[in-house]
């Protein structure tokens, strides 16, 4: 089950990943501050650490990823219109483990100008 999906957009490829609210639900306590690191493994299994902040100040937390989310973005050759999604992944350890999460990119499919829908993101094959 997803915790969130969204669409990207210019300002998420560029500077951070803005994200719904209700993902701070499904992250571990920020232990009173405003920011706190997690890791998603991607569908080749490698491991990316974000980092999830809140504004300091203000009624609305607006959380966003930014450490780490550039450099996923620029590696995943993310584009506008391309959809993310992490998910909380089923933890093979203890309890006491920190919870496992995954994240999953698909690209937008487009036809004549218009979005048909999204495809799973392929790895990159190294050349000879």
């Amino acid at each position: 089950m997803a915790s969130f999906s969204k669409r990207i957009t210019k300002t998420d490829t560029e500077k951070r990943l803005s994200v719904p609210i209700k993902f701070l639900e499904s992250l571990p306590p920020f232990q009173g501050g405003h920011a706190m690191e997690f890791q998603a493994k991607d569908e080749n299994a490698e491991v990316w650490t974000f980092q999830c902040s809140t504004r300091k100040k203000g009624r609305y937390k607006k959380p966003v990823l930014s450490k780490g989310w550039l450099r996923f973005a620029s590696r995943k050759k993310l584009k506008v219109g391309d959809r993310i999604e992490f998910y909380r992944a089923r933890n093979q350890s203890t309890d006491e483990s920190p919870p496992c999460y995954g994240v999953r990119v698909e690209r937008e499919i487009k036809l004549l100008g218009s979005r048909i829908g999204y495809a799973p993101l392929l790895p990159e094959i190294e050349p000879f």
